[in-house]
């Protein structure tokens, strides 16, 4: 407080105290002429100074004045407060993003056109409305969190001239934007929706940056969707900058040059050493990252193992191992989802992300090359470690094409047996019918009952179970034909002849176990037969009228090749009681499913298995077809009564040649054609 203020506070108060003994006695002294001018001069300083003075609390006058000021400013209802802390958080908006208000006028528009309510029309008219409010800054808005999804709605809706403009827009900045959480999305619908001509540009962009953004966590995931997207060229080019610095130097190499990385180094006479040095500095920090789940990066180390010598092969199996089992800590990046759906996207991340490499490696066949290379070339302690990796995830991988693969490698490679009918045959076991009716699903089962039968697995199919590295296998292969020579000196009185040699030990590399010993312990031991036979009694109607479930149901009739079904002779038996039984019930025009001996798939089965069972063909000529002959001698059904006088075994033709012969001579049933004995 001011010195002058101190000396009118203190006179203000005495003159108080004047004018109250005045008033009480009225005798106080008066000053002529000078008080009145005094008192009007001073009367507003003295206000002021009273109020500086007095805090709150002091008086209750004053506590009443400065409630009443804050009453004023403070909002009263609910609604008024929360209006007023609206415009705070949007002042505060306002301030942190420059295109606050355009971020809210998109994600308006976004709410109208994302609609699946709405016509065609009024879509494409709130798409051009939004293009035209984000017009000039698609570089600002391709950043952005919210405004990002907007603009990648409009290129899914806007037409094809508005899409070249907006990547027109965004072309010098892509390899900027695909290193970005957001922008990354975008790029790639961007690409889903791009030319022949946009795609090529772009993957050309790339050219030099493709090993580092390998490396990136964001980036890779658009190199890897491009590689999806391009042609057969177009991947050699991304790829063959893995391979060399030249060719990362010289981009008219990589287009004048396709095929395998062995071909390519003797048609430019390139290095071989400077070659695999190369691509061991651009493999090795992939490895130490974990980013092993891409197609690209699965391509690039089975050409490695090509030209690799034996120790860096070995090397490379041996950093992989170890990553198959744990998770990777590099996570997919896909197309961001709605708010309702974000809990559910989070949960499927998690899910995934506790999912072994090995199990997301097998999207690819060059990811299911590498898994068989590291189940063939570990120790048993290892493939112990990559089964044990694998519980949970076996349903998965026994329904999917590459996986099913990689489960019938492990069930032909791992010695110990307990610890796979622990984790894989136990849960093979609760889903038999499913196993047996789908596609991929039937091939364990069909490996455990017929190994490697190309009537089951197709020429790649069996190129993959049998790939191995080049360098390794030289080794491996001198080693397995002196064991073959040693099998040969040993088991002179069982005749086998080279090729069966060959066979048996084509699959199998680091295994000691005789296969055919695994095979009964897995399938026999583990009680997984004894389930088969009673899943095909249960259902033998559908799975011989299946595409699928009649090759199941003829291997387990059959009794599996080199008899491995035979000690359950009393099964097998009453498997052919059921089938001759179905086959027995008279043809009815009211029945709604068609009849075993003239479905299309049924009938051939039973025909396979009268030529290859002469049990099963006697117990079905007994049950179904002795006197019945007329009735079947036409249609589909002919196929399975001429199988009888197609056998190679004299006991089965004799049965059936008096009731037969007559039917052929009247030219009712056609005489079969000669019988090829292989």
């Amino acid at each position: 407080m001011a010195p002058g203020e101190e000396k009118s506070l203190g006179g203000s108060k005495k003159r108080k105290r004047e004018s109250f003994s005045t008033a009480k006695g009225g005798g106080g002294p008066k000053s002529k002429g000078a008080t009145k001018p005094h008192m009007k001069g001073s009367e507003k300083p003295l206000k002021r100074a009273s109020e500086k003075s007095i805090k709150p609390g002091h008086g209750a006058a004053a506590a009443d004045v400065g409630g009443e000021k804050k009453k004023k400013k403070e909002p009263k209802t609910p609604r008024e407060r929360r209006l007023a802390a609206k415009e705070m958080s949007e002042s505060r908006k306002r301030k942190r993003k420059p295109n606050y208000d355009l971020e809210r006028d998109l994600a308006l528009l976004w709410e109208k056109m994302r609609c699946y309510n709405i016509s065609k029309e009024e879509r494409s008219k709130f798409v051009t409305q939004a293009l035209q409010k984000m017009n000039g800054k698609f570089l600002e808005i391709a950043g952005s969190h919210v405004s990002a999804r907007v603009l990648q709605t409009c290129i899914k809706y806007c037409s094809q001239s508005e899409r070249d403009s907006i990547f027109d827009a965004l072309r010098p900045h892509f390899l900027t934007l695909i290193r970005k959480k957001y922008a990354v999305h975008l790029v790639k619908k961007l690409l889903d929706t791009a030319t022949k001509k946009q795609l090529e540009w772009f993957i050309s962009s790339l050219h030099g940056h493709v090993a580092s953004l390998l490396r990136h966590t964001v980036g890779s995931a658009v190199v890897e969707h491009v590689f999806h997207l391009a042609n057969g060229c177009q991947k050699q080019s991304l790829l063959m900058e893995m391979y060399s610095t030249e060719l990362q130097l010289f981009k008219d190499l990589t287009v004048a040059n396709t095929g395998r990385l062995v071909d390519i180094i003797s048609k430019l006479g390139l290095q071989k050493s400077s070659v695999l040095q190369h691509m061991t500095l651009t493999i090795q920090p992939l490895l130490e990252k974990g980013i092993v789940d891409y197609s690209i990066v699965h391509t690039a180390l089975i050409e490695y193992f090509t030209i690799a010598d034996k120790s860096s092969a070995t090397d490379v199996i041996q950093q992989l191992i170890p990553l198959l089992v744990q998770g990777s800590s590099v996570s997919d990046e896909s197309e961001p989802l709605t708010a309702p759906d974000l809990s559910k996207k989070n949960k499927s991340k998690k899910k995934r992300s506790a999912e072994p490499l090995l199990v997301r490696m097998m999207h690819s066949r060059d990811g299911l090359k590498l898994g068989i290379l590291c189940i063939k070339h570990g120790t048993a302690k290892e493939r112990k470690k990559i089964v044990k990796g694998m519980k949970g995830h076996i349903r998965k991988l026994a329904f999917d094409q590459y996986g099913s693969l990689l489960l019938i490698c492990i069930l032909s490679i791992v010695d110990d047996t307990k610890l796979v009918t622990k984790i894989v045959i136990q849960e093979l076991q609760k889903m038999l019918k499913e196993l047996v009716l789908d596609k991929n699903g039937r091939r364990l089962l069909l490996q455990l009952l017929h190994p490697q039968c190309p009537r089951y697995l197709s020429p790649d199919d069996l190129a993959c179970l049998n790939y191995d590295v080049p360098s390794l296998a030289l080794q491996e292969s001198q080693s397995e034909s002196q064991g073959c020579s040693d099998n040969k000196v040993d088991t002179s009185n069982h005749n086998k002849n080279a090729e069966e040699c060959e066979k048996t030990t084509q699959l199998p590399v680091g295994s000691k176990k005789d296969p055919s010993l695994r095979r009964h312990e897995l399938l026999v031991d583990s009680a997984l037969a004894e389930s088969l036979f009673e899943t095909c009694i249960a259902n033998v109607g559908e799975l011989l009228r299946s595409n699928f479930g009649k090759e199941v149901i003829y291997e387990v009739a059959v009794g599996g090749s080199e008899g491995v079904l035979q000690s359950l002779s009393d099964k097998t038996d009453a498997l052919h009681e059921a089938i001759a039984s179905l086959a027995a019930v008279p043809k009815t025009e009211e029945s709604e499913e068609e009849h075993v001996l003239e479905n299309f798939h049924s009938s051939r089965t039973i025909r396979k298995l009268i030529l290859d069972s002469p049990n099963f063909a006697a117990a079905l000529w007994k049950t179904a077809l002795q006197g019945k002959c007329d009735i079947w001698a036409q249609g589909h059904s002919s196929k399975v009564i001429a199988a009888y006088l197609e056998s190679s075994d004299p006991r089965v033709r004799e049965v059936a040649k008096l009731e037969l012969q007559p039917l052929v001579d009247r030219g009712t049933l056609k005489p079969p054609p000669p019988r090829i004995i292989r």
